[in-house]
């Protein structure tokens, strides 16, 4: 069998996004205190969600809420079915997301996880998967998922395992690049070369 290469067009990116999923709640484990706390985000408005998604997500090339139109994003804000919250740090500075989607009946997508990359590799993401997993099993839902792709942070896909998520599918996935389209600076995510 040969190996096939695609294409990737100028002003374009290409990243391979990984399906995950858990089909039962995971035992308790024991989680280090953190001097961070959940704090519930009812219905933000488009400013601030984006200023926080920007802080978490720049780094990565998350781009999808910024390209959204505001009148699609706030749809998604205030639905009662998606639960959007802030991780604060000890002076309540808002230094992580967490966005729980129940839209679809029995299922509960981690739609948007992460915190600012200063605070990544300290065990702080163990403390929000904690915080996540506990809200996303709740009566009715029989499985929760989660996907990652190559633009994130190298370790997201093993620590999702680790977590107990199983991969259950795989795609490739091209876009424009948002440093092109001036959705994000230019300068962001240099592990990502600019071609364009």
């Amino acid at each position: 069998m040969s190996s096939r290469f695609l294409p990737v067009a100028p002003g374009e990116i290409a990243t391979v996004v990984t399906h995950l999923e858990m089909r039962a709640r995971p035992g308790p484990r024991p989680v280090q205190p953190v001097p961070l706390r959940l704090k519930r985000w009812k219905a933000p408005g488009i400013d601030k969600y984006r200023a926080l998604y920007r802080r978490v997500g720049e780094p990565w090339l998350w781009f999808s809420r910024l390209a959204m139109a505001d009148e699609a994003l706030e749809a998604i804000l205030t639905d009662p079915a998606v639960e959007i919250f802030a991780v604060l740090d000890p002076k309540g500075i808002e230094i992580g997301l967490l966005e729980l989607d129940f839209r679809e009946a029995a299922d509960c997508e981690i739609a948007f996880f992460g915190l600012i990359p200063q605070l990544t590799g300290q065990g702080f993401g163990t403390w929000l998967m904690g915080q996540a997993l506990g809200l996303a099993w709740r009566g009715g839902v029989e499985r929760v998922w989660v996907h990652t792709c190559t633009l994130d942070d190298p370790r997201a896909l093993g620590f999702y395992i680790a977590q107990g998520f199983v991969p259950t599918g795989r795609e490739i996935e091209l876009l424009p690049d948002p440093r092109i389209t001036g959705l994000i600076p230019r300068d962001c995510a240099p592990h990502v070369p600019l071609i364009g």
